[in-house]
């Protein structure tokens, strides 16, 4: 059972709990960035984002709001345009992110699609989000609906990024924040509490282990990469094969 033959014994590498209890822990505050999805002067996706930052911030991360405000469209204009670069430092920048859309026509808005569209996919055969914590919210106009955060979880996912189990979905959003945009006390408001905390948890426990969590069999193969913990563990495995063989 454990003969391979498909595949290249010298880049596999068996996962261990030592590589995951690597020595040293960041002490800076978590970074995140926070991206929402309307350009309305009156936007709720905007506002659930601050009162997201309010709360990351009460939890100990520093925090980043992008403004989406003359983003051109992907393809639109240049990758030195800018927003964009603004947009692609902020991404750089931070070690996990929240993304807040509204729900239009049953899916993310524009202006949400447009944002992660501009983050690289791939850098250098690397997804340069890959690694970093996410967490997903929507705003709704009417009944609650999970269309908005189950497209942002799909993005999320091929951007490679750990997106965190929980969610926040506020319906009937005009309901939900007074008139200086702030947010109501509500089983929504609890919910969001919960999100940026899970967030804060998840970031705090992956962000120094990312480089490992993300590393795989198959870019190592591309790349050539062999790490004498790697060349170790494949002797290891070819010497079993052998003795399995000789005897």
């Amino acid at each position: 059972m454990d003969d391979l033959p498909a595949a290249a014994a010298e880049f596999l590498c068996t996962p261990t709990v030592d590589r995951l209890c690597a020595p040293g822990w960041s002490d800076h505050p978590p970074r995140i960035l926070l991206l929402y999805g309307s350009l309305r002067e009156r936007s709720y996706s905007r506002f659930l984002t601050e009162e997201a930052a309010r709360i990351l911030q009460r939890f100990g991360a520093e925090t980043r709001i992008f403004d989406p405000a003359g983003l051109p469209l992907p393809d639109g204009a240049s990758a030195d345009h800018p927003k964009v670069q603004e947009l692609r430092a902020l991404s750089a920048w931070s070690e996990g992110q929240v993304w807040c859309s509204p729900e239009r026509h049953g899916a993310i808005s524009g202006v949400m699609k447009s944002q992660i569209d501009w983050i690289p996919l791939e850098v250098g055969s690397v997804r340069p989000t890959q690694g970093r914590t996410l967490a997903v919210m929507q705003v709704s106009g009417g009944s609650q609906s999970f269309n908005a955060v189950n497209t942002l979880r799909l993005l999320g996912r091929w951007m490679r990024m750990i997106t965190i189990p929980n969610q926040s979905s506020v319906a009937k959003a005009y309901q939900e924040f007074d008139e200086a945009g702030r947010m109501k006390p509500s089983a929504y408001y609890e919910r969001v509490v919960d999100v940026m905390e899970e967030l804060v948890k998840f970031t705090l426990l992956t962000r120094d282990r990312s480089d490992y969590l993300v590393d795989r069999y198959s870019e190592r193969k591309a790349a050539g990469r062999v790490t004498e913990a790697d060349e170790l563990a494949a002797a290891a495995m070819a010497h079993e094969s052998r003795l399995r063989a000789a005897g």
